[in-house]
């Protein structure tokens, strides 16, 4: 039998009690996955498969990783973000029995390394946060495509990615969009990102919102939690847009809207949320007030342009955990918060467990379906099938005691009919 824990690599085994309270406590509020985890013990449908997990390693992925192992899998985890990464929840699941590559804080070459080693384990099935784990098997590790069975993709920034291999005719396997499932990106996206990046960002600067204003650049669906949550909070909202008909929405919506260059002489506090490089960059960098927060919840550190930001600066430092300040020449201050990383994990405890339940049970759902169908299903980006997103959309319902209407057989062949 394979040493799970000798094979790790991972901060300290001895933070596992605590990262198992925080599992603990998730576990109370993930009734969906609960549910099909209480399916996957008695189905077994991953047994003799191996599965890698790359997703920012916090206590509601780890009860993931957990229902994973329920269903027979061989679980490897490895972060997606090196600092969302929480070193007690990981030796958590390292003390049982699942392997893990990833420490809080780790370099770019440790982030890599950490990567190729999940990889030459010759996983069968991927669950991808930001696709640099799909991308590094296309690109380094192509012996292996053949027997991999198939991947779920997380967020917007990969599905971005995979899209963009589909186009060049890379992409070799099939990989469900999780994203783009309507269980996932309607709460997730939006409930889930719009509480958690005020959760990061209060918790971290223990400032006022109300009365500031609010630079949110995008307005798809974690943009439009952002700047919901920020109106709520009292904030006057400035939405920034490349989209025309995203603007449309945003001024219907209740907010103003306006190019980069001009909310830069406005903003107080400054969202990223567009999945794109270089939106806040030195010609807003030099237009900015005094005192500026600058966050970014974007999935990789390239929309707040950091390379601008420090040859603006004549000194930077961190004044506070996941606060740096850069002292620019004319003596404004302006203050970069989580190091430009997804402030909602770099700086907090990511989207609240109530909506990672819904998000991660489609995950789990989608991997089984890529086992039952294995053969049967195209390489490029896959949609998470009808049926699973009902699926979850009802056991949610049903853990909350919340009956609805049931269409009657009139109603049914009425909504059928073309001929009334």
């Amino acid at each position: 039998m394979v040493d799970k824990q000798a094979a790790s690599c991972i901060s300290n085994l001895d933070l596992a009690p605590q990262g198992q309270e925080k599992i603990s406590w998730v576990q109370n509020f993930m009734p969906v996955l609960k549910k099909i985890a209480q399916g996957f013990r008695q189905e077994k449908p991953f047994a003799g498969k191996k599965i890698a997990v790359c997703l920012h390693l916090e206590a509601k992925t780890a009860y993931l990783a957990l229902v994973l192992q329920d269903g027979g899998a061989d679980v490897t985890v490895v972060a997606s973000n090196p600092l969302s990464t929480q070193d007690d929840v990981v030796a958590a699941l390292v003390k049982q029995g699942i392997r893990a590559f990833a420490r809080h804080g780790a370099t770019q070459e440790e982030y890599q390394r950490h990567h190729r080693r999940v990889l030459d384990l010759k996983p069968d099935l991927i669950i991808d946060d930001g696709g640099d784990l799909i991308s590094l098997l296309h690109r380094e590790y192509p012996q292996l495509l053949p027997v991999i069975l198939g991947g779920c993709e997380e967020t917007t920034t990969g599905i971005m990615r995979l899209r963009a291999m589909e186009k060049a005719g890379v992409l070799q396997i099939p990989v469900i969009s999780v994203n783009d499932a309507l269980m996932k990106h309607l709460f997730d996206n939006r409930y889930g990102t719009g509480q958690s990046v005020w959760d990061g960002i209060n918790g971290t600067t223990n400032l006022l919102v109300a009365g500031k204003w609010v630079v949110v650049a995008g307005y798809g669906w974690c943009g439009k939690g952002v700047a919901m949550r920020a109106k709520g909070l009292g904030a006057k909202v400035i939405v920034t847009e490349v989209d025309p008909v995203r603007a449309n929405e945003a001024l219907l919506d209740g907010f103003e809207v306006m190019p980069m260059r001009e909310a830069a002489a406005l903003g107080q506090v400054f969202i990223t949320v567009t999945g794109n490089k270089n939106v806040i960059r030195q010609e807003h960098f030099q237009l900015m007030t005094d005192g500026v927060l600058l966050a970014n919840a974007g999935h990789f550190d390239v929309e707040i342009c950091k390379p601008d930001l420090q040859k603006l600066a004549k000194a930077r430092r961190v004044i506070k955990p996941n606060i740096e300040e850069f002292v620019l020449f004319d003596g404004r201050k302006l203050f970069l918060l989580g190091e430009g990383r997804l402030v909602n994990l770099a700086a907090g405890n990511g989207h609240p467990a109530e909506i990672m339940d819904l998000s991660f049970a489609l995950q789990a759902l989608s991997l089984a379906y890529l086992v039952k169908n294995t053969g049967k299903l195209q390489a490029g980006v896959l949609a998470v099938p009808e049926e699973l997103d009902c699926q979850v959309a009802c056991l949610r319902l049903e853990a909350l005691a919340c009956a609805i209407d049931q269409l009657t057989d009139e109603q049914q062949s009425y909504l059928n009919a073309w001929s009334l």
